[in-house]
């Protein structure tokens, strides 16, 4: 997959250096969720683009409240290129953006009792996986998001994150 995907990663808040190797998380967990999805007929056989931007609270809730209508920040926003009416033409096909807000992610991270880079991964596979097409609006379309993060995520060496830990 790596020679067929850029991966453009934006470093908006300096918080996001506290995680060592942000940037190899990044591309491991983008480069598993892509191999690992079943493909939008658009994309198949060309060469893909994504942006994944690690921001923070303020320039979520900005984003939110201007594209999304809603007065608060949030873990993760995607803005898929798939749900454009617009085509796009020739070998490259851009999928569109994911944007991460540090401070809730680590505040869900602490309320959840989860470790930071776990709830990271899974944030970051679920926003990947809303870029390829994916929801969660309907059952069924739930089940198999959810049933795809956690094979995903147990690939990337995490416990699945719908269940209660047990210690």
């Amino acid at each position: 997959m790596g020679d067929n995907l850029d991966i453009d990663i934006s470093l908006q808040d300096p918080m996001w250096e506290t995680i060592p190797g942000i940037e190899a998380l990044v591309h491991k967990a983008v480069e598993t969720t892509i191999s690992s999805a079943h493909l939008p007929r658009e994309v198949v056989g060309k060469h893909l683009e994504i942006s994944i931007v690690l921001a923070n609270d303020d320039l979520v809730h900005i984003l939110n409240k201007e594209y999304r209508d809603k007065d608060q920040s949030t873990n993760v926003l995607t803005f898929a290129s798939i749900d454009s009416d617009e085509p796009q033409i020739g070998d490259e096909y851009n999928l569109g953006d994911v944007i991460l807000s540090f401070q809730t992610l680590e505040r869900e991270a602490q309320e959840q009792d989860k470790f930071m880079n776990d709830h990271f991964f899974h944030l970051l596979v679920h926003g990947t996986l809303h870029i390829l097409g994916y929801d969660h609006i309907e059952e069924d379309d739930a089940n198999t998001m959810e049933t795809l993060e956690i094979r995903i995520l147990e690939k990337l060496g995490i416990q699945n994150p719908y269940i209660e830990a047990i210690f």
